[in-house]
């Protein structure tokens, strides 16, 4: 059975400042790109959302997903740390509240209700997905700026 493959990707300008993500998926033949920009947010954000974004796309949840991101925050975060994070009532083992919990706690139920396999890419390191997600980031930033 094919796969889904995820490229996510997201930026900021300042942080906090302007940010961007971007989406790519491919599906056999098929590919999609998905992006969008916000003002006052920041990189972990945008990463998330990317993320996030990505997943909603998919209807259907029989069907494998290998999702690259090369955000180390949102990769340790999805399989690391969000099982004591949601033990601990979303706080953090210092006893503070988890930065971002309202896109943690999206990310969590989409993860849930998929199958996804997540994978660490270096960014800026020649990845065509990875550049791809990343150029459509900052083109929705430059979009952003403009209006």
């Amino acid at each position: 059975m094919d796969k889904i493959l995820i490229y996510t990707d997201g930026g900021c300008r300042g942080n906090p400042g302007i940010g961007g993500w971007g989406v790519w998926l491919r599906y056999g033949k098929h590919e999609k790109k998905l992006s969008g920009a916000a003002k006052d947010t920041t990189n972990n954000r945008m990463e998330l959302i990317a993320t996030i974004k990505a997943l909603e796309e998919i209807k259907s949840s029989d069907i494998a997903i290998d999702l690259y991101t090369d955000s180390k925050y949102v990769m340790n975060g999805i399989t690391k740390w969000i099982v004591n994070w949601k033990k601990k009532n979303w706080k953090t083992t210092a006893k503070k509240p988890v930065k971002n919990a309202d896109l943690w706690q999206k990310l969590y139920n989409l993860n849930q209700k998929h199958k996804v396999l997540w994978h660490w890419v270096k960014g800026h390191s020649g990845d065509k997905g990875n550049d791809m997600a990343d150029l459509l980031a900052n083109q929705a930033m430059d979009n952003f700026i403009v209006k």
